[in-house]
């Protein structure tokens, strides 16, 4: 097996020497065409195997083997005049997308579509190009070491990113989808996928668990549907489907959920499950929340995400959705969202997980919101996930891990029944709906068998300052009101 971890970094101090990349955003989006091809190209040399009829969608002098894989092959100027007059022009546009081929340029297309090269040096791309070549993505060992610093490469970039942009510990992923459990033939759906993080699990789950034959491998397949609007994530999740086995993720579409009307959403976009880690902390573009009813219209990403989350769910479709604190107990457009989350759909369970699963991106409490659509909700359980022992706080060295979900796994019980085998304990409680009505459907209701707990995470404190500031601002304004009213009564 190569040694793929040496492989990337020796990678990334070559394009460290290259005038033309500027930053990790470039650096990471530069080795993510760069390994999309050479992936492509030996998932390529597998179906040449497999099919006797396979074409690829790719004319032959741009396919990787006939550039790229001869390590004293075209280097310095030829080789950067080849890959912009040649390779990126012909991949972003002149590819044929009808007959045999189509559906995979198509995938091409729409992976190069935004896709850049920014390194000036041919003489350094020629070494980049060598150390990938390196890497041998039909062998199993290296794909599995490769999803690895795959990860590593993105927590690196996102550590820096934008607000909003966190990558979902692999340990929260695995644990929504075991507890969602899909089914074989049921649709499923990320609306803000990433780099495809909660799908990869979807596809491990349904492999494990229910595909037996090359047909259920089909439906597998034709049941995975992601969107991601920024360009490299996107890259990331059609890359990580072909590392799993999708050769051709056309239901993986570069766009923004958000930008398609409310009202256009119809019966033929439903879908069985919902599992995301919608943006949150972040703004939607101008415009983007008159897309949406007047009730649920705000700039908030994530608000958004869960009134169409809602409505994208098939009749008892199911969905777990990871949400800031902040939606728990916010008011305004978020009351009248939380009221018909709890109208229209069982809200049956809220993890609340413990500060820091997503350092170094944010200290800010998150929870898991696993509900079913057709039925009302008449009571929600909490659980409070403790650190494990020895655990003060997780970083990146120490991350969280699905082990520590077992408890939880153990008391969850079945849904059929009602959650019957369900108990209260230290970390479980349960609330009844008429409780959290009379809250103003606050969901923000602390464990009763922990004493009264003092954050001093300034992420939540500042979260907790904003609330207060704006209920002052709600009560001045009303005080105003009633102050005009009687100098008028006067």
């Amino acid at each position: 097996m190569s040694n793929v971890s040496g492989i990337i970094k020796s990678i990334q101090d070559i394009m460290r020497k290259d005038v033309g990349v500027d930053g990790d955003a470039q650096r990471i989006s530069q080795l993510v065409w760069m390994f999309f091809l050479k992936i492509f190209d030996d998932r390529e040399a597998e179906l040449e195997l497999l099919e006797d009829d396979y074409t690829s969608p790719l004319p032959t002098h741009l396919r990787w083997r006939a550039w790229a894989k001869d390590p004293e092959g075209i280097t310095g100027d030829a080789l950067s005049d080849f890959i912009n007059s040649q390779l990126f022009p012909t991949l972003k546009e002149k590819l044929v997308t009808h007959g045999p081929t189509a559906e995979r340029a198509k995938v091409i297309r729409s992976m190069f579509e935004d896709a850049y090269n920014y390194m000036k040096s041919g003489t350094l791309i020629r070494q980049v190009i060598n150390k990938i070549s390196e890497i041998d993505f039909n062998n199993s060992g290296d794909r599995h070491t490769f999803g690895t610093i795959y990860e590593q490469i993105l927590r690196d970039l996102q550590s820096a990113g934008n607000a909003g942009e966190f990558y979902t510990p692999r340990a929260v992923t695995r644990f929504i989808v075991n507890r969602v459990d899909p089914k074989l033939e049921e649709t499923v759906l990320d609306p803000a996928c990433g780099t495809g993080g909660f799908l990869t699990c979807t596809i491990d789950h349904k492999r494990d668990q229910y595909v037996k034959t090359k047909e259920d491998e089909e439906t597998l397949i034709a049941s995975i549907r992601g969107v991601e609007k920024k360009a490299m994530p996107h890259m990331l999740a059609v890359t990580n489907m072909i590392l799993h086995g999708i050769d051709t993720p056309t239901n993986i579409r570069h766009d923004n959920t958000l930008s398609r009307p409310y009202k256009d959403y119809g019966n033929a976009d439903r879908v069985n499950v919902i599992v995301t880690n919608p943006p949150f902390g972040g703004m939607e573009e101008d415009g983007i929340e008159n897309n949406f009813p007047a009730t649920y219209r705000t700039r908030e990403t994530a608000d958004l995400f869960m009134a169409l989350i809602i409505k994208l769910l098939k009749e008892k479709g199911r969905a777990a959705v990871v949400l800031p604190d902040g939606f728990l107990f916010g008011e305004g457009m978020k009351t009248r969202l939380k009221q018909a989350l709890l109208e229209e759909c069982n809200l049956h369970t809220i993890v609340r997980l413990p500060n820091g699963v997503f350092n170094p991106y944010t200290g800010i409490k998150t929870n898991i919101l696993f509900f079913t659509k057709g039925q009302p909700t008449k009571h929600v359980w909490y659980y409070e996930h403790p650190y494990p022992d020895g655990v003060k706080n997780y970083n990146k060295t120490k991350p969280m891990r699905f082990e520590e979900f077992q408890a939880e796994i153990d008391w969850w019980g079945n849904e059929a029944d009602g959650f019957k085998s369900r108990v209260q304990t230290e970390q479980a409680w349960q609330v009844p709906l008429a409780n959290i009505v009379s809250r103003n459907y606050n969901l923000d209701i602390k464990n009763p068998h922990v004493g009264e707990q003092i954050s001093h995470d300034p992420d939540e404190l500042l979260a907790n300052y904003h609330t207060i500031m704006t209920d002052v601002a709600r009560i001045r304004q009303r005080l105003k009101q009633e102050l005009m009213a009687a100098l008028e009564r006067e």
